[in-house]
């Protein structure tokens, strides 16, 4: 029999908590019959919506806790007042001993972040933590990082944000050599910060089997599906993520103003809603919802706070393909054979220089 996989849920966490979360993993559960849950939170909201999930329930157990973080905490206050003892932390801990396989939360990201690190480290090699996501392109999907889990960084940074980014993508897509290009305001190579254009003469002088560096890569190569992997610092990655996700209401917002602007439109409509339909679920940014902390010594999730219970099922899908596929393992695996490689690029790069 296959083993299960195991998740642990932060049933608080997010705009709706339980009333999201539960239905959320209901959905998964049908697309993922081999999957067990650990439910941390209040005890009587969370029974109350499993009442309506029996399949669910089953597969469940649920851990009571009253404490719970507020999307308003700082990180230091969360560590402060809910560590040990907030669903948030609890379903971290989970992953830490060893009880599930991935830790999923809507809850307050800088909060998640901070007590994620606090909690699980970082894998040797790896100086910060990054949010990594799927991203829909004109050609499938790509993984761009870092999203927003800190800011700046070096060229050694960006040079480990690729490497991970690398490593999940050849999960996911199920490639050999996955393409990677750095998130620069420009192709040429004389463009960008020093860090940037640094990163991108390791990236090259490395030339590893399992990293296909192809370089500079515009904002708009990210919907087009430049690379595989695009890497960029926080900064810049959180702002194209908020960027791409308002773009893509406000091309919706005038679809439907549009459609319903006159009689003919509306006609119109009628006979490609088939299509409209396609366009706006390719839009919907619930459908790649699940940011991934990668770097970590275990696997952590970030849904969307105010995302709906398909939203959620889609970041629970992600936390069970990382799981599935032994995302870090994999990570790992790269790290340590990119990390010689990057202590010889660097030792030539310095001897040039």
């Amino acid at each position: 029999m296959p083993q299960k996989v195991r998740i642990a849920l932060d049933a608080m966490g997010g705009d709706a908590g339980a009333s999201v979360v539960i239905p959320g993993a209901a959905v998964s559960l049908t697309r993922h019959p081999d999957t067990e849950f650990l439910l941390f939170g209040d005890r009587a909201q969370i029974e109350a919506q499993l009442a309506k999930y029996p399949a669910l329930k089953a597969a469940s157990r649920v851990v009571h806790t009253d404490v719970a973080v507020s999307a308003h905490d700082k990180p230091s206050q969360a560590l402060r007042r809910g560590r040990k003892t907030s669903s948030m932390w609890l379903a971290i801990d989970a992953v830490k001993k060893g009880e599930a396989g991935v830790a999923i939360s809507a809850g307050n990201t800088g909060a998640l972040m901070a007590m994620a690190r606090f909690n699980l480290r970082t894998l040797p090699g790896v100086d910060r933590p990054a949010i990594a996501a799927v991203w829909p392109t004109t050609r499938g999907e790509s993984v761009v990082l870092d999203l927003g889990a800190t800011i700046g960084g070096d060229a050694r940074h960006l040079v480990t944000l690729a490497v991970m980014g690398s490593a999940m993508a050849s999960v996911l897509f199920d490639l050999d050599r996955p393409t990677v290009g750095l998130l620069n305001i420009g192709v040429e190579e004389i463009k960008g910060h020093e860090e940037i254009r640094e990163a991108a003469e390791l990236l090259r002088a490395m030339n590893q089997s399992q990293l296909n560096y192809i370089g500079f890569v515009e904002g708009d190569g990210i919907g087009k599906g430049a690379a595989d992997v695009i890497v960029s610092e926080g900064f810049s990655g959180n702002i194209a993520l908020k960027a791409t996700e308002g773009a893509a209401r406000q091309i919706s917002e005038f679809l439907r103003n549009a459609m319903a602007s006159t009689w003919r439109s509306r006609i119109g409509y009628l006979f490609a809603r088939g299509a409209f339909k396609a366009l706006r679920d390719k839009l919907d940014p619930n459908k790649s919802n699940g940011g991934v902390l990668l770097g970590l010594k275990g696997i952590v999730v970030k849904s969307h706070g105010g995302t709906d219970a398909e939203g959620f099922a889609y970041a629970i899908d992600v936390g069970y393909e990382m799981v599935h596929y032994d995302l870090l393992t994999k990570i790992n695996q790269m790290l340590n054979r990119h990390g010689g490689a990057l202590g010889q690029a660097q030792t030539a790069q310095e001897a040039v220089s």
